[in-house]
Formats: C-alpha cells, structure tokens, sequence
C-alpha cells in the first residue's frame, strides 16, 4: 500500500467481466496474518520467496527479485537491529568472495538526526512540515526541485538522495535509525518522542539493503495509513490499489508487540562481494 512501491497489475476476463489482481510486493500482509491468528502458535517467522515490483530495473534491482522477510513477535525493533548485524557477521566470515573494503569492519549506528548533522550540520527534525523543508531546500541551490508543489517525503528524499546518500558509501557498515515521523510508513513512533519513528536501514558499501520497522499494530491507525496513502497514490501516480480487507481483518483480530525487516537478498551478494552481477552469481 506504500505510495512509490507499484505491483504489476494483472486483468483476466470472467463472464465478459475484467477482474484485476496483483503480483504481490512484499509476503508482508501474510506473515502478520500468521502472527496475528490465536491458532498459529508462532512468534516468529521468516519468507524467502520471490517478490514482483513494477519499477525500473537497474544493477541493483529488477522486476522479480528475492525477499529475505522476518518477523519477531513480542520483541521490538533493536532485537532485529541484532539478527541483521549477526546475519552479516556471519556471510563475512564465509567462503564468499567478500570486497577487501570489509574485511573487519563493524556496523556503524547513526541516527537519521545525527547523520544529517555530520554531513549537512543541520537538524533535520526541525522541518517537520512542508513550508519549514521546502525554505530549507533553498539553501541548496544545487538540489533541482521541481516549481510544483510537492508531499513532505519528496522534499525531504531530493535534500537526502542529493546531498546526504552521496556520503553515505564513506561508510562500508552503515545502520541509519530514528527516521522523520513523517516516514514512519507502518511503524511506531517513539514513545518519548514523536517527531521520529522506529525503523531502520542497513546500507553495505553505499547500497540499501533492508528495511525494518517496529510494527504499527494499532488497526484503526493503519486504516488510517493506508487511507492516506491510497489517496496519495491516486494524487500521484493515477491509480488506487483496493482496500486490505483481509489484512484489516487480521489487524482487528489483534497483532501483539512486533518487529520485522525485509531485505533484497540479491543486494546482500552485491554489496558484500566482488561479482558484477548479483542477479547470476555462481561460486564456480
């Protein structure tokens, strides 16, 4: 449901009647449906399995990729920052062919405020708002922004992708938390402040590889999300995807305390080793 992620859509025809369906994005809605059923006595989970975004392909990404998600139930998000930290301990230490620049390199862990102090000095979470981030925008001349008008997110993403994401391969282990409240997406927001969120991303030698959050589990709040987000989409892009009722139903089962990540287990393999394509790496 996520404004910039697209599903390819599919049309079949059934009594001279159009049925759309989609290619499914993320195994997200499924694995918290799990968690959230009294019968499944699971709390804890994992999906390695194909994933299908209509998005352009680059040397990173492509239209049918492999998803490594986890989730954890009744633990919060910082138990996560521990598996993903251990997950690439563990391929470092392996037979893979791994860049010399990571040798004995440990995760570096930087909040999104403290990054955005050390490469720009400014406090990013004092332009919570479109008139605050749009006046800081002008002080860099060199960050194309469009004369249209535009959401939160986009403001902020020209300033990071122009001027903080260049910095950030300087770092070869990288662990970016506390994102804008404004980006919590399906996160929380931090109990004792609520201008961030409680997600994270682990960058490897200046490419993102995973996503994480300390799950919303609040069903009306994710109605409320999702509703945005759908209009968003509409605003946008021209389209709208049709309301989750089975997640929501889920949802209002109720989803106890979680956390889970996804992570591009294709970018893993070419961000940790010296191979050119990630998409057909074979060790012979």
């Amino acid at each position: 449901m996520e404004v910039h992620i697209h599903p390819f859509q599919l049309h079949s025809v059934n009594k001279n009647k159009v049925i759309k369906s989609y290619l499914h994005t993320s195994p997200e809605f499924c694995l918290k449906e799990l968690l959230a059923d009294d019968n499944e006595k699971i709390d804890k989970l994992f999906s390695l399995s194909y994933c299908f975004r209509d998005e352009p392909d680059s040397p990173i990404h492509r239209h049918q990729f492999i998803m490594l998600e986890w989730y954890r139930k009744f633990e919060r998000y910082e138990k996560i920052m521990d598996d993903i930290e251990k997950l690439i301990e563990n391929c470092l230490a392996s037979s893979l062919p791994v860049r010399k620049n990571l040798k004995d390199q440990k995760m570096i862990k930087m909040t999104m405020q403290e990054l955005f102090r050390k490469v720009l000095d400014i406090d990013i979470l004092d332009y919570l708002d479109v008139p605050s981030i749009k006046k800081l925008l002008k002080r860099f001349p060199d960050v194309p922004v469009p004369e249209l008008d535009l959401e939160w997110d986009d403001y902020f993403f020209l300033l990071y992708l122009n001027k903080i994401e260049t910095e950030i391969n300087k770092y070869p282990l990288l662990m970016i938390y506390e994102f804008p409240a404004p980006l919590s997406a399906l996160s929380t927001l931090k109990a004792t402040d609520a201008r961030v969120c409680e997600r994270f991303e682990v960058y490897i030698n200046g490419v993102e590889l995973c996503n994480c959050f300390n799950e919303l589990t609040d069903a009306e709040e994710l109605r409320t999300r999702f509703t945005a987000q759908n209009e968003l989409k509409q605003k946008i892009y021209q389209y709208q995807l049709p309301e989750p009722m089975k997640f929501y139903s889920a949802m209002d089962k109720g989803l106890p305390p979680a956390a889970g990540i996804a992570l591009g287990v294709e970018r893993l393999l070419y961000s940790l080793c010296d191979i050119e394509n990630p998409f057909f790496y074979s060790k012979s």
